[in-house]
C-alpha cells in the first residue's frame, strides 16, 4: 500500500499534468485564434518590403508568401471588353479576390509600381485583377472608368464565386468608391480601398489653384500643388485652354510632357507655329495668373460632371466597408480629402483610416518615417488584408 506522502506526490503530480494539459489547450485555442491576424501582419510587412524593393525575411517569405504566375485577359462586360491582367498565386487556385486599380498614368497596368504591387499582393494568397481603366489611362477621370470599375469588379465576382475586395489608387480610388455606391455593383464589392484619393473633385481643383484646402476640424491645409494636377485637367478639358485649330498641334506637347517623355516633347514643340509655343508655354505654368483664369472657368463649366465623379455623395448611406489611406504631403490630391471621407462616413462603414508620412501620394517615398510610423502602416495593410480573406 502507498503512503500518505506517495499519494500526496502522485496527487501533485497530476495536477502538475492537468496544469500543463489545460495552458497547452489554451496556447493551441489562443493560437489558432490569433493566427489569421498574426499572419495578415506577416502578409503586410512582406508586402510591404516587396513594394519597396527591400528582401523579404526568409522567415516570413517562408510563411507567407508564395510563386505567383500571371495571365493576360480580355473579358466581356457591359462596360464593353476590357484589358486586364491576374496575378494568380501557384498555391492557392480558391483564393479570394482582388482587384487593383491603376491611378492615372499612360502605361495602364503595365506601369511597373503596379505590376509590382498586384505581385505582391498575389505572393500572399490572392487572386489579383489589375483591369485597364482606358479613360484614367488617357489622363481623363470620367464616368466611362466608373462603368469599368463596377463591371470589372462584377466580373471577376463571379469568377470567384464571391464579391471582392477593390483598392483604387489616386483618382482611381473615388471612382472605385462612385462605383461601389451604385446599387447595380454594390453587391461585388467585399470592401473598397482609396489610397490617395479625391472626395469631392471640386475640393481637388480649387486646391490646384489656391494650394490651400479646408480640413473636417477647421484648419488649412497649405501645399503648394503638383503641376501634374492642374496638366492633367487642362489635358482632359484642352479645348477650354486654346483655341479649336491650335489643339491639335498642342495636344501632343503636353501629352509627352505628362508621360515625362521629354525628347518627343521637344520634337512636338518644333512644330509649333511661335503662338501655339506661346499657348503651350503658357499651359505648362500652371501658377501663372492667365492660366489660373482658364482653370477657375474650365472647373465651373465642368461643375456638374466633377460632382458625378465624387464620392462624397455616396458616402453617408456608403454599406460596403471602406478602407482610407493617404500620403500626409500629398500635393496632388491632398490628405484633407480623405479627412472629409473619414467624417462622412459612417461608423460602421469606415473600417480603418491612415494618413502617413510613409507616402507621398501613391508612393511609398515619403520622409525617413518613425518605426511607430512603419508600424502603423502595416497594421493597415494587415487589417485590409485579413479582411480580403475573410469569407
Amino acid at each position: 500500500m502507498m503512503d500518505e506522502v506517495e499519494v500526496s506526490g502522485l496527487g501533485v503530480r497530476l495536477r502538475k499534468k492537468i496544469f500543463a494539459a489545460l495552458v497547452l489547450g489554451f496556447v493551441v485555442i489562443v493560437g489558432a485564434v490569433a493566427w489569421p491576424f498574426t499572419r495578415a501582419h506577416l502578409q503586410a510587412i512582406a508586402i510591404l518590403r516587396l513594394v519597396s524593393g527591400q528582401k523579404v525575411p526568409s522567415i516570413i517569405s517562408k510563411l507567407v508568401t508564395e510563386p505567383v504566375r500571371t495571365e493576360d485577359v480580355n473579358f466581356a462586360t457591359e462596360a464593353g471588353v476590357v484589358r486586364g491582367r491576374l496575378y494568380l498565386p501557384e498555391g492557392r487556385r480558391d483564393a479570394p479576390g482582388f482587384v487593383v486599380l491603376h491611378g492615372v498614368h499612360h502605361l495602364g497596368i503595365d506601369e511597373p509600381r503596379l505590376v509590382g504591387f498586384a505581385k505582391a499582393m498575389a505572393s500572399c494568397g490572392l487572386r489579383v485583377l489589375t483591369p485597364e481603366l482606358p479613360g484614367i489611362k488617357d489622363y481623363h477621370v470620367d464616368l466611362g472608368s466608373v462603368r469599368v470599375i463596377g463591371a470589372s469588379a462584377q466580373w471577376f465576382a463571379k469568377q470567384t464565386e464571391a464579391p471582392v475586395g477593390v483598392l483604387g489608387l489616386s483618382f482611381s480610388g473615388g471612382l472605385a468608391l462612385v462605383a461601389a455606391g451604385d446599387p447595380a455593383y454594390r453587391r461585388d464589392f467585399k470592401f473598397v480601398a482609396a489610397v490617395g484619393s479625391q472626395d469631392e473633385m471640386m475640393h481637388v481643383a480649387n486646391f490646384y489653384l489656391t494650394g490651400q484646402e479646408v480640413q473636417p476640424d477647421g484648419t488649412t491645409e497649405r501645399l503648394a500643388p503638383h503641376e501634374y494636377g492642374p496638366l492633367v485637367l487642362e489635358y482632359e478639358h484642352l479645348e477650354d485652354f486654346v483655341p479649336t485649330e491650335d489643339e491639335e498641334a498642342i495636344r501632343p506637347v503636353l501629352r509627352d510632357h505628362l508621360y515625362e517623355d521629354s525628347a518627343a516633347e521637344k520634337q512636338a514643340e518644333a512644330t509649333l507655329n511661335p503662338r501655339q509655343k506661346a499657348e503651350a508655354a503658357e499651359l505648362m505654368d500652371s501658377n501663372s495668373a492667365a492660366t489660373k483664369v482658364k482653370l477657375a472657368a474650365s472647373d465651373a463649366k465642368h461643375a456638374q460632371e466633377m460632382e458625378e465623379l465624387s464620392p462624397h455623395e455616396f458616402l453617408q448611406t456608403m454599406t460596403t466597408p471602406v478602407y482610407l489611406l493617404h500620403g500626409q504631403a500629398d500635393n496632388i490630391i491632398p490628405a484633407a480629402e480623405t479627412l472629409w471621407m473619414a467624417k462622412e462616413l459612417p461608423r460602421t462603414t469606415l473600417q480603418a483610416v491612415l494618413v502617413s508620412p510613409v507616402l507621398s501620394h501613391v508612393n511609398l517615398d515619403g520622409a525617413k518615417p518613425r518605426v511607430e510610423d512603419q508600424w502603423r502602416l502595416v497594421h493597415f495593410f494587415a487589417l485590409m488584408m485579413h479582411a480580403a480573406e475573410r469569407k
